[in-house]
C-alpha cells in the first residue's frame, strides 16, 4: 500500500485559536474536567477520549455549548452500556424546526441556484414565513405528529421549506430525488405509509428537461394511503390526485395563523426516514430521531468543520442523500446554505467553481468523483475563480484517493482544510471525519468525531493499527437509528449492526487505523476482494489506478476461478482511449509498487460504463453477481441499470 502518508497542510495558529473545537475544549475543561491540553494531536486524543469514555457528560455539554432550543432535562443517558439499548435524553423537549429557523430575521437563510442559471434566495424571516404557511397547510391537509409526509423534489427551496414544516408539526419527513423511477420511489415511500406526497412534476438536468407527472400518477395509485398532494411547477394535475389538491403557490398562500402553536416533542421524535442504496435487496427504511440528528450534525457542523455564523455551506448532493439532510441543518449555525440542482458539469465542468466564487462559498461538500473529474480534465480552479472566501472543502460517498488530495491543494485552494469524512445513512452522519487543530495527510481522513468510540478491529475482534480490519463503534451515540420501518422486534436492525460483534456497532466498512490516528477507508466489508485467502479492500486498487491519467474510473470485483478467486479490474478510459498492452502493463505496474504484487489483477476488461446507485457509489456486487451468472436483486436501486448487461458473458472472463 502507499508508503506513510505526507502532510500537505497544517492549520495555521490563529484558525486554531478562532475555531469552535478550541472554546468548547477550554469550557469542557472549565466546567467539567476536560482535558487541559487543546490544537494539537495529543491534545485531540485527550479530549477525544474523555468524550468517549464520559459520554454522558460530553453530548449534555455540547447541548449546553451548541446552545441547542429546547428543554435539555436531567437524564442524559439511560443503560449507557447497551448497545443497542442506550436511551438519551429521554425528558427534554426540543423543535427541529425551531432550531433551524431560529436568528436574525434578515440574515441570508438560503440561496438555491439551478443549472439553468436561475438564483433564488431567502432571509430567514422569509424562510420562517414560507415554513408556518406551509405548516398550516399540512395541517389543514390532516398532518400531525406521528405522520409521514414524502418529497419528490429536487435540491430546491421548496424541499427545505416543506422538510421544516413536517418537523414543525413533529411529524415525519422522508424524501427521494426526482430522477429516480417510479418503481423505486414506490418501494421506498410505500414502507412509510405516508399521508402526504409534495411532488414536482418535472426537472432539469443536463441541459434537457425531464416530465414526472406519469411518475406521479404511478405513486398515487400505488400508495391509496396518500390522502393529500402538493404539486410544485404543475400545471396539470394527474387523474389520480386525491381530492386534497394543491399547487406550491397556494400552500404557501395559506395565513400562518392557522399553524398549530409550535410545540417541542420527545428527544426520539421520529425526524427522518432515509433509505439503504437497496443494492442487495429491498432498500432498509431507516429512522432517525429529532434530537439525535440535531445534536450529531450541531457537533459536525460546529467542532468539526467550524461552520460559523453568516457562512455559505454548499454540498453537492440531491434530495435522495442523507448529505442533503446534512446540509439543510447547517442552518441551525446560523449559515446560509447553498443549494444547486442539476449536473455539476453542465453547462461546462466550471459551473460550480463559478457558483462557489461568486457566492463566497466557505464550505464546500463534493465527492471524490467529482474532484476525479476536475483533476482528469485539467481544470485550475484556483486561477480561473477567486476562491478567496474557501475554508473547508469536504468529500464523501467514496474514499478520496491520495492523488485527489494533491491536486486539491495545487490546483484548487493551497490554504483550505480539505476534510475527507466518512459515515453513513445508517447514522445520518460521521464516524472518522475532519478535525480543525489536526494537519491533513495525504489520503487519510483525519481522525474519530467526538463521542464517537470508532476502532478498526481484525477478526480476533481486537483493536488494531496499521492493520487493515473491520471498522465499528463501540459505545452508543445519540444518532444510532431508532430502527427500521417493518422490523418488530428489531430482528433485522441487530442483524445488520450487531450480529458480527455482539454489542458493538460493526458499520460494514473496511479500513486501517494509521499511526498517527487517522482513517483509510479500504472499501465495503461485502466488497472485499479474496485472493489466495488474503483480503484486499478495493478502494487499494481505485487509488493507483485513477491516478493514471488514460482511466476515468474503475471497479474490481473477486471472480469465482479454479478453487480460488481472481481479482478483475474492468477501467473506464477517456474518450477515444484504447486499452492496449502498454497501458495494461503500466496499470499492474503502478498497482504492484504502490500497492503489493497481491493486489495486481488476473484480468483488465474496459468497458464504457460502470453501474452506480441513485446517489452515485459504484457497486461492486451488482458486477460480481452479472459475471457469476446470479440475478441482480434490485435494479431499481441502480442510476443505470443498464449498463450491467456490459459485464454480461464476457469472453475475457472465461480464461
Amino acid at each position: 500500500m502507499d508508503s506513510p502518508n505526507a502532510t500537505l497542510w497544517h492549520p495555521p495558529p490563529e484558525r486554531i485559536a478562532g475555531c469552535a473545537l478550541t472554546r468548547f475544549a477550554r469550557v469542557a475543561r472549565q466546567r467539567h474536567g476536560a482535558p487541559q491540553a487543546e490544537g494539537s494531536a495529543e491534545a485531540y486524543r485527550a479530549l477525544h477520549g474523555w468524550s468517549v469514555r464520559q459520554r454522558a457528560t460530553f453530548w449534555s455539554a455540547l447541548w449546553d455549548f451548541a446552545g441547542i432550543i429546547g428543554h435539555r432535562g436531567s437524564q442524559t443517558l439511560t443503560d449507557g452500556e447497551r448497545m443497542p439499548g442506550a436511551r438519551w435524553f429521554q425528558d427534554a423537549r426540543l423543535n427541529f424546526a425551531e432550531n433551524l429557523l431560529a436568528g436574525d430575521a434578515a440574515q441570508a437563510a438560503l440561496i438555491a441556484r439551478d443549472e439553468s442559471g436561475a438564483r433564488h434566495a431567502l432571509t430567514r424571516g422569509q424562510l420562517r414565513a414560507a415554513v408556518e404557511a406551509a405548516a398550516a397547510g399540512f395541517a389543514a391537509a390532516g398532518i400531525g405528529s406521528g405522520d409521514v409526509v414524502a418529497g419528490l423534489l429536487g435540491n430546491k427551496a421548496e424541499a427545505v421549506i416543506a422538510m421544516l414544516a413536517t418537523a414543525r408539526l413533529g411529524a415525519t419527513w422522508t424524501s427521494a430525488s426526482p430522477e429516480f423511477g417510479a418503481a423505486g420511489v414506490i418501494e421506498r415511500f410505500a414502507q412509510t405509509g405516508a399521508k402526504l406526497l409534495v411532488a414536482t412534476a418535472g426537472y432539469r438536468y443536463g441541459g434537457r428537461h425531464f416530465d414526472c407527472t406519469p411518475k406521479i400518477a404511478q405513486i398515487l395509485q400505488a400508495m391509496p394511503g396518500i390522502t393529500a398532494l402538493v404539486l410544485v411547477d404543475a400545471a396539470t394535475v394527474p387523474s389520480t390526485a386525491p381530492s386534497h389538491t394543491l399547487h406550491w403557490p397556494d400552500l404557501l398562500a395559506t395565513d400562518p395563523a392557522r399553524a398549530p402553536a409550535l410545540q417541542r416533542f420527545a428527544f426520539d421524535t421520529p425526524l427522518f426516514v432515509l433509505y439503504s442504496s437497496g443494492t442487495t435487496g429491498r432498500p432498509k427504511a431507516i429512522v432517525h430521531g429529532a434530537g439525535g440528528t440535531l445534536l450529531q450534525h450541531r457537533k459536525e457542523h460546529l467542532l468539526h468543520t467550524d461552520v460559523r455564523a453568516g457562512d455559505r455551506v454548499f454540498y453537492f448532493t440531491t434530495t435522495g442523500w442523507m448529505m442533503w439532510n446534512w446540509l439543510v441543518s447547517a442552518l441551525a449555525s446560523q449559515a446560509t446554505i447553498v443549494l444547486y440542482d442539476g449536473s455539476p458539469t453542465f453547462p461546462d465542468q466550471e459551473v460550480l467553481w463559478r457558483m462557489a466564487a461568486e457566492e463566497r462559498i466557505a464550505v464546500f461538500g463534493t465527492s471524490p468523483r467529482f474532484l476525479a473529474a476536475v483533476e482528469k480534465s485539467g481544470l485550475r480552479p484556483r486561477d480561473s475563480h477567486d476562491l478567496g472566501a474557501l475554508r473547508t472543502i469536504l468529500s464523501t460517498g467514496a474514499p478520496l484517493a491520495a492523488s485527489q488530495f494533491d491536486h486539491v491543494y495545487e490546483a484548487i485552494a493551497p490554504d483550505v482544510h480539505l476534510a475527507s469524512i466518512s459515515g453513513g445513512t445508517d447514522i445520518v452522519s460521521c464516524f472518522c471525519l475532519g478535525v480543525p487543530w489536526l494537519p491533513v495527510r495525504r489520503g487519510e481522513i483525519q481522525g474519530p468525531g467526538l463521542g464517537m468510540a470508532t476502532e478498526v478491529w481484525n477478526e480476533a475482534g481486537a483493536p488494531v493499527s496499521d492493520e487493515r480490519g473491520e471498522l465499528v463503534c463501540t459505545a452508543p451515540f445519540p444518532s444510532m437509528p431508532l430502527g427500521f420501518l417493518g422490523d418488530a422486534g428489531a430482528e433485522r436492525y441487530r442483524q445488520a449492526y450487531f450480529a458480527r460483534f455482539p454489542g458493538v456497532w460493526h458499520h460494514g466498512d473496511y479500513a486501517l487505523r494509521t499511526a498517527a490516528g487517522g482513517f483509510v477507508i479500504l472499501g465495503r466489508s461485502d466488497a472485499v476482494l479474496n485472493p489466495g485467502g488474503v483480503r484486499i479492500g478495493t478502494a487499494e486498487i481505485y487509488r493507483q489506478v485513477e491516478a493514471l491519467p488514460e482511466i476515468l474510473e474503475s471497479l474490481a470485483i473477486g471472480q469465482k476461478w479454479q478453487d480460488d478467486e481472481r481479482i478483475v479490474l474492468f477501467v473506464r478510459l477517456r474518450p477515444g482511449g484504447t486499452l492496449d498492452a502498454a497501458l495494461e502493463q503500466r496499470i499492474r505496474q503502478a498497482i504492484r509498487e504502490q500497492a503489493s504484487p497481491r493486489h495486481v489483477p488476473a484480468r483488465i476488461v474496459a468497458v464504457a460504463d460502470l453501474p452506480r446507485t441513485l446517489s452515485g457509489k459504484l457497486v461492486e456486487l451488482a458486477v460480481r453477481d452479472v459475471v457469476h451468472g446470479l440475478p441482480v436483486v434490485n435494479r431499481e436501486a441502480l442510476a443505470n441499470p443498464e449498463s450491467l448487461e456490459l459485464f454480461r458473458d464476457l469472453p475475457q472472463l472465461a480464461v
